[in-house]
């Protein structure tokens, strides 16, 4: 193994302080607030090759929640091959913050991963950002959004991914929107579906159409700007099923959702097609 590898390989496990396949490593400091992401990473990695990255934001209204929503999905797909990031980011039950401080925070994850993308070994023109409900505007946000970045953060540093992979998202922020309530005006420079522009990435959209949040037209109209704008929008809609359908813990949901990520991905050539694993 070269020296340079050896020095990557310490340097992530110092940080971490865990296995080298799962670790928490601290992203963002806020005065005495420590944000984590925790990695899960192929288990047998070649350290001369790069690997497409899948970064995880999970939903709770901007009120709370945990990375834990997302981590079936992040040991899934780094058995596929990805590297993954489950990122915890500020939340209003246990930071007395808005909308605002979570946008700022998922902006920072993704520049953190770039900026660390060699300790990574992440292709950078292959990250996934990832995201249900609230977690699901912010992945789509850090792609659309251009206002709302932390002062602290290097903003040459380009926080859009290249693909996005989202779960009943909460996309539309204004007045007949999710979460308009909570930031007022400031939707207009805040929701993704009223910042689409030509270059957003291609994306892929799962939705109950029994969802009591998200109504069905606000996706499909999602898509149809999409297309407008000249990129990919796929849209899945599962009958009679309601917000959170697509967690582990209903199962079969999971599964057929994981399938149709799975296809894009491969459909975007980021994961080999040949090297499936069983969904468990």
């Amino acid at each position: 193994m070269k020296v340079k590898h050896i020095l990557i390989l310490a340097f992530i496990l110092i940080v971490a302080g865990k296995s080298f396949s799962q670790q928490q490593i601290v992203y963002k400091q806020i005065d005495s607030i420590k944000l984590v992401m925790e990695l899960h990473r192929p288990e047998s990695m070649d350290f001369n090759k790069e690997y497409p990255a899948m970064v995880f934001f999970f939903g709770g209204g901007w009120n709370k929640g945990t990375i834990k929503q997302f981590e079936p999905h992040a040991k899934y797909f780094s058995k596929r091959g990805m590297v993954c990031f489950l990122v915890d980011y500020r939340v209003r039950e246990r930071h007395h913050t808005t909308p605002i401080e979570s946008l700022k925070d998922a902006k920072s994850a993704i520049r953190y991963i770039k900026e660390h993308a060699s300790e990574f070994q992440i292709d950078t023109s292959k990250i996934v950002a990832s995201g249900a409900s609230a977690g699901g505007q912010l992945a789509a946000a850090t792609a659309l959004i251009s206002d709302y970045n932390e002062t602290s953060d290097d903003v040459s540093i380009n926080c859009k991914p290249n693909a996005l992979v989202l779960f009943n998202p909460a996309i539309d922020n204004g007045p007949a929107g999710v979460g308009y309530n909570k930031i007022g005006d400031a939707y207009k420079n805040f929701s993704p579906l009223h910042n689409i522009e030509k270059g957003a990435p291609p994306t892929i959209l799962f939705l109950g159409t029994n969802d009591y949040l998200i109504p069905v037209e606000t996706v499909k109209y999602y898509q149809t700007v999409m297309q407008k704008v000249g990129s990919t929008c796929e849209l899945h809609l599962y009958e009679g099923k309601k917000h959170g359908f697509f967690n582990y813990n209903k199962f079969e949901n999971y599964r057929d959702t994981i399938i149709h990520t799975d296809n894009f991905l491969v459909s975007l050539g980021y994961l080999d097609p040949e090297s499936k694993v069983k969904i468990e």
